[in-house]
């Protein structure tokens, strides 16, 4: 699925479709891209396309609230955004010029927010994305953190949801119960129920099945793998089987 994003990235005719600042982001690296002639360009909006772009996009935001890139983050953006060394040359004109328009990325954000409004799990697959980038030089910065914080608020998330988000990737005083969003006095038999609701909603299959790129199916593997260690050491602490 990936690979054929890329290819649909570079038709300026596929931003006109999309339109908002992700679409004039896309018409901005057409011709650097290979073109993905198979499909019509005009059809439905691609929310592959959508996803991963606002993903490089605010991810190229938040490089720049923070001022420096370091290699560790680098490296994390590879991990959760995939391409193939023939294309990385064009994602990183993509990152570039995110990086560099006048776009906030408020605006991002909200185009994000209102294509995917009948979907937060996958507004919750791009802050976990933020997230594992942000956190890769070892700390969350705290121009980093404002900036996750205003972008979650922008896609939704209530001060509680943006704790629970980040309690999967930094250590919270009421983690690992932040992570199951349950409180510290929950009972056994709500620690095993939340558990179970939690991983099947996570699964990366679902993430597959929904058709969705292999960005999301990445971020929702991370996602699952924090929810079972959470609950391992609720467990452990608790003695549960």
């Amino acid at each position: 699925m990936t690979a054929g994003i890329w290819g649909k990235l570079g038709g300026a005719g596929l931003g006109l479709a999309i339109g908002g600042p992700l679409g004039a982001l896309i018409g901005g690296v057409a011709g650097h891209f290979l073109v993905d002639r198979e499909g019509a360009p005009f059809g439905p909006t691609p929310r592959d396309v959508v996803f991963t772009t606002g993903l490089v996009a605010l991810a190229a935001k938040m490089a720049k609230s923070d001022g420096v890139v370091t290699p560790s983050e680098v490296e994390a953006f590879g991990r959760v955004v995939t391409v193939t060394d023939a294309e990385r040359p064009g994602v990183v004109r993509l990152f570039d010029l995110a990086k560099s328009t006048t776009a906030g990325y408020e605006a991002y954000a909200r185009q994000l927010a209102t294509t995917f409004r009948d979907e937060p799990a996958l507004l919750e697959d791009v802050l976990d994305g933020l997230f594992h980038i942000a956190k890769a030089d070892g700390a969350i910065h705290e121009a980093e953190e404002r900036y996750l914080r205003s972008v979650a608020e922008i896609l939704g998330f209530d001060d509680a949801g943006f704790r629970r988000i980040a309690a999967r990737h930094v250590r919270l005083a009421d983690d690992p119960y932040a992570v199951l969003c349950l409180e510290r006095d929950a009972s056994d038999a709500e620690i095993k129920a939340r558990h179970r609701v939690l991983v099947s909603e996570s699964h990366p299959d679902r993430a597959i099945a929904r058709g969705l790129p292999q960005e999301a199916v990445a971020i929702a593997t991370g996602r699952l793998a924090a929810i079972n260690a959470a609950y391992d050491r609720i467990a452990q602490e608790r003695g549960l089987r």
